[in-house]
């Protein structure tokens, strides 16, 4: 019909769907959108290329918005493939607080033609989409939840921790699977109450995490580093990095904790409070980023190191009972 309005698709890329920052970041995209057909897609580090790559941003003769949030690419095929749908007319958002992140864009290694840019490390990813729109796109009525869900998860992923539940709103997260996550955060915002879902996740959560830090106490290997002044703690481990180290942190000094995470199968580094390596720097050179206290990266090798060192402890004995 002649005059009527286009349909609204607003597509979220962020981390997740096990981060809370990431997740969050989603809703709040969501919540200022209640009149557009949303679409999250959460995705790991390692798959945000691939997921910015198959965008193609249909039906053609919609408007589009792209909000890429808590994440950033690497490959120049990306920047590519955005820019094209700019040129289609999409417009296209970033916001995001991890260190690389910031460091490419104003390296100018990110040729992209967004509608705005919002990099900053002085809050988290949420928080900062939640300042933006509440500036550019105010609502009439915002949720009742959707400011205490924000600041839970900027103290959360800060590490800051003054306000009460907002590290087990994170574990519950964690522990979710799919998009269940999302929708329960969702509710959240609109309700300013957990779900029972939540709640049950967080209980399981907690279980998970006693199992993880138990695998890393049994797989911890440490080495002094004379040069540096500091303690490479390394050690396997089945999700909740940051609950590991903040536990080994109690009587850690000048310590970086580098996880092998089975969960994700990537690298997680931490730091003990005092040490000042920049981990953002140690991940960016193996492929990674992220912050100065937090980060990760994949190691292909990894996998392959652990299974040779099965079959060379298992091969004297095989030898031993074939003869």
């Amino acid at each position: 019909m002649h005059g009527e309005r286009q349909p609204r698709y607003v597509h979220i890329v962020t981390h997740g769907p096990q981060c809370l920052d990431g997740v969050t970041a989603a809703v709040v995209v969501a919540s200022f959108h209640p009149d557009c057909h949303v679409q999250p897609v959460f995705c790991s580090n390692t798959g945000v290329n691939r997921a910015l790559r198959e965008f193609r941003c249909e039906p053609e003769h919609a408007e589009h918005e792209i909000w890429i949030t808590d994440i950033s690419w690497v490959e120049s095929e990306v920047d590519r493939h955005l820019t094209d749908l700019q040129k289609r007319g999409v417009r296209l958002f970033w916001l995001d607080h991890h260190r690389t992140a910031l460091e490419r864009y104003r390296s100018g290694s990110v040729h992209v033609p967004f509608t705005e840019v919002v990099l900053d490390e002085s809050f988290a990813a949420s928080r900062l989409v939640y300042e933006y729109l509440r500036h550019t796109r105010p609502l009439k009525e915002e949720p009742p939840g959707l400011a205490q869900l924000v600041a839970m998860a900027d103290d959360n992923d800060r590490w800051l921790h003054n306000i009460a539940d907002s590290h087990a709103l994170a574990l519950a997260v964690n522990a979710l699977n799919g998009v269940a996550a999302y929708e329960d955060l969702l509710e959240f915002a609109r309700t300013g109450q957990w779900t029972a879902r939540l709640r049950a996740a967080y209980e399981s959560a907690q279980q998970d995490v006693a199992r993880s830090i138990a695998l890393a106490e049994r797989s911890r290997v440490e080495t002094w580093l004379p040069e540096r002044g500091i303690t490479l703690v390394a050690a396997v481990c089945d999700g909740y990095p940051s609950e590991i180290a903040d536990h080994w942190n109690r009587d850690a000094e000048h310590s970086v904790f580098v996880f092998f995470d089975l969960r994700t199968q990537t690298v997680s580094f931490r730091r003990s409070p005092g040490c000042d390596v920049d981990l953002s720097q140690v991940a960016k050179r193996l492929g990674g980023g992220g912050h100065p206290a937090a980060a990760g990266c994949e190691l292909p090798s990894a996998l392959q190191e652990l299974a040779r060192a099965v079959a060379e402890a298992v091969q004297p004995a095989l030898m031993e009972a074939v003869k």
